[in-house]
């Protein structure tokens, strides 16, 4: 039996090592490359009852896509609060989509739980988003304004969650009638 040399176990682990980085940064390098001000990716939720709702036929509101999971505990966390805030601002033009990264075998839970939202949600097929790239790490947010450009990759920034402040500060201000 041949065994290898302690150099070759090093270089054989450094190349896997580089291969997964590469397939993980790559997909993480497009979300993490989308742009400030630049028109945001079209994204389409297929609701858990069927319907179609794609960011570009919501031109003119102030759209927040929101990925996450039941076994998600900050998700868990933040989804009641992102609700409320999305059910107090719906006048003013602002909508929530909800992704789940569920398996679709979890239905059921991700349907109880998603009963007590505001917003509609549906199951993201796989955890690449188009255009947004490969979702790892949740919740993940981006926020459209109602020009239908990024305004917020708290993906990139690792500030993914929500709160009542980061929505004051963020979501708010677009949320004014225009002038």
């Amino acid at each position: 039996m041949i065994r290898p040399t302690r150099h070759a176990t090093r270089r054989v682990a450094g190349a896997l090592a580089l291969i997964g980085c590469s397939a993980l940064c790559g997909s993480v390098a497009y979300a993490t490359s989308l742009h400030i001000g630049a028109p945001a990716p079209t994204a389409t939720l297929v609701t858990l009852d069927g319907q179609r709702i794609s960011t570009s036929e919501l031109r003119g509101k102030v759209v927040i896509l929101t990925f996450w999971a039941t076994w998600c505990v900050p998700c868990r966390e933040e989804l009641p609060l992102l609700s409320a805030y999305a059910k107090a601002h719906a006048s003013q033009g602002l909508v929530v989509l909800g992704f789940s990264l569920d398996e679709p075998d979890s239905a059921r839970e991700v349907r109880e739980v998603a009963r007590s939202y505001s917003f509609p949600v549906g199951f993201l097929a796989k955890s690449n988003a188009a255009g947004y790239g490969r979702i790892w790490r949740m919740p993940a947010n981006f926020t459209i304004d109602r020009d239908g450009r990024l305004v917020d990759n708290a993906w990139k920034d690792k500030q993914s969650s929500w709160t009542q402040e980061r929505l004051e500060t963020i979501v708010g201000p677009l949320l004014q009638p225009r002038r």
